[in-house]
């Protein structure tokens, strides 16, 4: 059975940077497509970004292009989300979850399997 744990979050200021961490275990870790999704305060979860299997292909939410970064370590079976420039707008749990299609779908399909969640704070 698969297992997502996440950690990293904390608390930092406008313009700073954060990497969030997702430890995985299970068998189909190698060939799943992985995401980061975040639900702030009184708003449904959303799709933040993804990576194919290989770690070769990715996509984002437009909100974060050119400040988030996703990559995977298949060796470590580890998931990383670097968040650079970071805005009072980024403040959420961040999920780690295992895409339900592909990782270019990710956003549409979401994920079928979630980690509990770090919380990250954007304070201004």
């Amino acid at each position: 059975q698969e297992q997502l744990v996440e950690s990293g979050g904390g608390l930092v200021q406008t313009g700073g940077s954060l990497r969030l961490s997702c430890a995985a275990s299970g068998r189909t870790f190698s060939v799943s497509a992985m995401g980061w999704f975040r639900q702030a305060p009184g708003k449904e979860r959303e799709f933040v970004a993804s990576v194919d299997w290989s770690g070769r292909s990715t996509t984002y939410h437009d909100s974060v292009k050119g400040r988030f970064t996703i990559s995977r370590d298949q060796v470590k079976s580890m998931v990383y989300l670097q968040m650079n420039s970071l805005k009072p707008e980024d403040t959420a749990v961040y999920y780690c979850g295992r895409c339900s299609t592909t990782y270019y779908y990710c956003s549409v399909t979401g994920g079928d399997t979630w980690g509990l969640g770090t919380q990250v704070t954007v304070s201004s």
